[in-house]
């Protein structure tokens, strides 16, 4: 009986101690050098209650497990001033995060700062002493920003940037230059958005709980990749989360002029549209085959082997070419993300999981999209029409997508493995009235339009970061391989002339296309790292490398449909009605023609390498000043295979690019004082063509008229005589030096000037492809310059009241000039279709430019409350988008004007629920470009209106 008392009280012991273990709190910190913003290896911190404490790893991070309770933490490293952390709360089960702890270097002897863990925030801090510290100039946004402001995707926090806007939502400017100088990488690898031609990825896709910070770099330095010029923003997920986070968002909006609207375009496609992708609805009734019988194989025998074949892929096409009114929905949207770490005696192991759903729906009502040219007189000064499209389409944009991460933390290295899946697809249906007087041409139509896009992007990185000797040698690898898909199976477009109801060459034949697009990357990097002395100062030597190679397949097949003597009441759904349909007892009946067929231009395949080897030097040659001097190499090739639209020229692998450029790096920083800098940059960086632009293809946009036209083909005028544009398109060099004054003050205010100066070799533009209107093609013009200023500041309002102290005020003003020398071809048909007093200068604006450029913002934050709010105000100066050409005009911008509202708050204890909302475009504004030439009214090259769109969510934490 005592043995068995005895044995009772062990186990209830073991139980009761595994009890109180379970309910032991956790503390977990950061801790950072207050000057450089590094993290501080091997910093002690002890528990002073319990004697117990731990050291920091690498990272700057460390994790103490104790009992509920208030405790002093004393944080001590040599030659920097102890750190006495009180009142720091620890309840059971529970994590303790403590961010951007900052140690500085002792100004005198032993001394102790004693700060309240209560009055500790997340604050951007520590971000902002690596700004300080930078090598390069540099702004950006940290995790601890986005918990305080509730933004739930990268595009919404990302706009807080300086020197920062959003194009459309989800692509990223950098002052005021367009995608093909700004560039976007995940974890500081270039990996394709879904939009694989694009410099710049979907920023919507990433949720901010996923995310540790967003850094803009706005000058080159070595490591960084040679192509941008405007600024490298590097997206940079979580490897650890600080606590257990468990994370579900709703979403939702309602803009008045788009959303439960009757009058909403759409057309019914397949079953699984609502998750992105075409359950086979849309399929091509070939197959994809390029042995297909044509009408001339099929008329003469209609009952022949062709001409049975020929009448199945045709009865096989999709009958519907026009949309139908419906109701419209809001827009939805739904997150769920979940992440930890957890601690191992030899290792540290971290995961997150984020699933992101968005379904929004938007229509344009009276939607314009037009052509103007000059008038043959010169005395003549307003614009004549050539086309006019005005009318209504809806879209529907559907966006899934996945991202999985798991990394692992030992003593001496940390791995990474993220894996990420991106599906997006897009349905519009439009219906316009059409107006045609070019050429002496003169008839109107009614146009319809059915499309839909799929598009699928999977990525996955594996890196590592191995700490040797200590700190002294740092050693980083990563391996990214990509897949991208684009598929947009049948585009339907078709035309009725009115009053007659006829189709016929005159108006465009009803058109299918289908567009398929495959593309596979892998990038390899390596980067190391040893620190040294120098001066008898810090240094650093920095070295590495990186392989990029990308393989792009490329193919449309597009069928016209000739409808014989069909007669027709003017419904574009009963075009292909079987009875309509060409048959031995029908002709002459409704017919399809595959113009891929023999010869594909639109056929291609591309391969790009990009071999890179970089080292750079940080040095403090004296004591207020660091010189940073590197220099990278590029070898990049690209190969082409395919057509042009004649079949005269074929390419089989030939390289079009052959670049060995050398990209030289200079950036010095002269510590002014102990908070501000006085920087100076020179650099020199390139802008490659895509695989689109060096290509034959031709891509049109059913929707607004406007083809694309690849840079390989050239243009002649005269009979050929003068040569406007010799297919040449090589790649642009830019120069780049900056200089930048900025101060640093605490809570995250900050003041700063710049001034920096470009010059373009051989820009690639946009060019209105002369002999066919609506038509541009990308194509190097003039060498080019752009000056600009830069002013940014950070205030908070206490300066003028303490009862402003949670009132801030945050702007970023950009005013450049640019100017492009024209080549002589340009200069020559601007010359000979100038109007009567018009003088031609050789110079104009560079296209893609603003020539201002404002983001300003007010914005209000109660940590005591949780209430967080802000009004932004953001406008670009109307800048050239599509250069003209001949008696074709240049193509401005129209300053949008955007004003935007945001709210959040924060509920609980634990800060665990937000709910937040936000109007967008309270203004009204319309995004329109215009035709502009000399002492004429603008007229409108296309004109959009989006509304105004109020936006809620709520997000709950668990």
């Amino acid at each position: 009986m005592k043995r068995t008392f005895v044995l009772i009280l062990l186990v209830l012991s073991q139980v009761f101690a595994g009890f109180a273990f379970a309910q032991k709190g956790t503390i977990r910190g950061t801790i950072f050098d207050e000057i450089t913003g590094e993290p501080l290896f091997g910093v002690s911190v002890l528990v002073k209650e319990t004697s117990s404490g731990a050291v920091t790893d690498f990272d700057g991070k460390f994790e103490i497990q104790v009992d509920p309770g208030s405790y002093t933490l004393q944080l001590s490293y040599i030659s920097y001033s102890t750190i006495e952390l009180t009142e720091v709360e620890v309840k059971a089960d529970e994590v303790n995060v403590l961010n951007d702890l900052l140690m500085a270097e002792e100004a005198s002897d032993l001394e102790t700062v004693t700060i309240s863990a209560a009055a500790i925030r997340t604050t951007e801090a520590a971000l902002m002493s690596v700004k300080r510290n930078a090598a390069n100039l540099i702004d950006g946004i940290s995790a601890s920003t986005f918990r305080q402001i509730g933004d739930g995707d990268a595009a919404s926090a990302v706009k807080r940037v300086t020197g920062v806007s959003i194009e459309g939502g989800k692509y990223i400017y950098v002052r005021g230059l367009g995608d093909r100088y700004t560039k976007t990488v995940l974890n500081g690898v270039d990996i394709p958005g879904l939009d694989p031609d694009r410099n710049t990825i979907q920023m919507d896709i990433f949720p901010t709980n996923v995310i540790d910070n967003i850094i803009v770099s706005k000058s080159f330095t070595a490591d960084l990749p040679a192509d941008f010029t405007g600024g490298v923003v590097d997206i940079e997920t979580k490897d650890f989360p600080e606590e257990k986070t468990m994370r579900l968002s709703l979403s939702g909006g309602i803009n008045p002029s788009m959303h439960f609207n009757s009058s909403y375009l759409k057309y019914d496609g397949g079953k699984t549209d609502f998750l992105g992708f075409d359950d086979g609805t849309r399929a091509i009734p070939t197959d994809g085959r390029t042995d297909i019988p044509q009408y001339g194989d099929a008329v003469g025998n209609p009952n022949g082997p062709a001409g049975m074949e020929y009448q199945r892929i045709l009865g096989d096409f999709n009958k519907t070419l026009g949309g139908y009114r419906s109701n419209s929905l809001m827009d939805m949207g739904i997150s769920f993300s979940l992440g930890n770490q957890i601690a191992k005696p030899k290792a540290t192991w971290g995961y997150n999981f984020a699933l992101t759903y968005k379904n929004e729906t938007e229509f344009y009502q009276d939607a314009e999209y037009n052509l103007y040219a000059k008038p043959r007189e010169a005395s003549a000064t307003e614009l004549e029409p050539l086309e006019r499209q005005r009318g209504d389409y809806g879209v529907n944009n559907v966006l899934l997508g996945g991202l999985a991460g798991i990394a692992l933390k030992t003593d001496n290295s940390k791995y990474k493995l993220n894996i990420m899946h991106l599906q997006n697809g897009e349905s519009k249906a439009g219906q316009f009235n059409f107006i045609n007087t070019n050429l002496g041409a003169n008839f109107e139509a009614s146009q319809y339009n059915l499309e839909y896009s799929q598009r699928g992007l999977t990525s996955i990185l594996l890196g590592g970061t191995h700490f040797l000797n200590g700190n002294e040698w740092e050693v980083n690898w990563k391996v990214a391989p990509t897949r991208s898909t684009i598929s947009d199976p049948d585009i339907r477009f078709t035309r009725f002339r009115e009053p007659t109801n006829t189709v016929s060459t005159e108006v465009g034949l009803p058109a299918r296309i289908w567009r398929d697009l495959e593309e596979y990357s892998i990038v390899a990097k390596g980067d190391i790292a040893k620190n040294l002395s120098l001066f008898a100062r810090e240094g650093k030597l920095k070295f590495g490398g990186n392989y990029v190679f990308k393989q792009r397949d490329f193919n449309i097949q597009s069928f016209q449909f000739a409808t014989g003597d069909t007669e027709f009441t003017g419904d574009p759904n009963e075009i292909l009605l079987d009875e309509n349909l060409f048959s031995a007892d029908n002709r002459n009946g409704v017919r399809y023609n595959a113009d891929f067929i023999p010869i594909n231009a639109n056929e291609y395949n591309s391969i790009a390498t990009n071999m890179a080897g970089y080292a750079s030097l940080e040095a403090n040659p004296a004591a207020n000043l660091k010189a940073i001097l590197g220099l990278r190499v590029e070898q990049y090739n690209q190969y082409y295979t395919g057509t042009n639209q004649t079949g005269t020229i074929n390419f089989d692998l030939v390289e079009m690019l052959d670049d060995l450029d050398f990209f030289p790096t200079v950036n010095l920083i002269f510590n002014i004082k102990e908070n501000q800098n006085l920087r100076a940059s020179a650099s020199r960086t390139i802008a490659r063509p895509s695989f689109k632009e060096l290509s034959y293809a031709e891509i049109l946009d059913p929707i607004s008229g406007r083809t694309f036209i690849g840079g390989l083909y050239p243009e002649t005028t005269n009979g050929g005589t003068e040569v406007l544009w010799d297919g040449n398109l090589v790649s642009t060099r830019v120069n780049n030096f900056d200089l930048r004054w900025e101060a640093f003050q605490d809570r995250g205010q900050m003041v700063s000037v710049s001034a920096f100066y470009k010059t373009f070799d051989k820009p690639i533009e946009m060019v209105q492809f002369l002999a066919d209107p609506g038509t541009f093609q990308p194509r190097n013009v003039g060498d080019g310059t752009v000056a600009g200023l830069e002013l940014e500041f950070r205030r908070n309002l206490k300066f003028i009241t303490p009862a402003l102290e949670n009132l801030s005020w945050n702007t970023n003003v950009t005013v450049t000039k640019s100017q492009i020398e024209m080549s002589e071809s340009e200069f020559r048909s601007r010359t000979l279709t100038a109007r009567e007093g018009q003088v031609i200068d050789d110079t104009r604006d560079m296209a893609g430019q603003a020539p201002y450029l404002i983001n300003t913002g007010l914005s209000y934050q109660s940590y005591v409350t949780g209430w967080e709010a802000g009004i932004y105000y953001n406008v670009q100066g109307s800048s050239l988008q599509y250069v003209g050409f001949g008696n074709r005009t240049d193509t401005y911008s129209v300053p949008f004007n955007s004003l935007n509202l945001n709210i959040n708050k924060t509920f609980g204890a634990d800060e665990r629920i937000q709910a937040g909302m936000g109007v967008q475009n309270i203004l009204n504004s319309r995004k329109e470009y215009v035709f502009q030439s000399y002492q004429a009214e603008d007229q409108i090259f296309s004109s959009l209106s989006p509304g105004t769109k109020v936006n809620f969510r709520v997000a709950f934490s668990f």
